[in-house]
């Protein structure tokens, strides 16, 4: 399956292919550094989110309690 851009107005568009169905209604989109174009659905990012940041504990505990023994620790 494969598309053209064509010229809207000022702008250049894809038409997105039947056997395509688009899940969400805004899209962000990236151009990569050998010419792919990727749309991605736009999502919030919930670490930036204050309502999600209130109700979640995001603070990072330590997973190993014991001494350090040998020469881990470098100065």
């Amino acid at each position: 399956m494969s598309v053209k851009a064509r010229k809207v107005g000022n702008s250049k568009v894809f038409t997105i292919p039947q056997g395509i169905k688009p899940t969400d209604g805004e899209y962000d989109v990236f151009q990569g550094r050998h010419g792919s174009i990727v749309f991605a659905p736009k999502k919030n990012n919930i670490f930036k989110d204050k309502k999600f940041i209130k109700t979640h504990d995001l603070t990072q505990h330590e997973e190993f309690t014991d001494k350090s023994k040998g020469e881990e620790e470098i100065d």
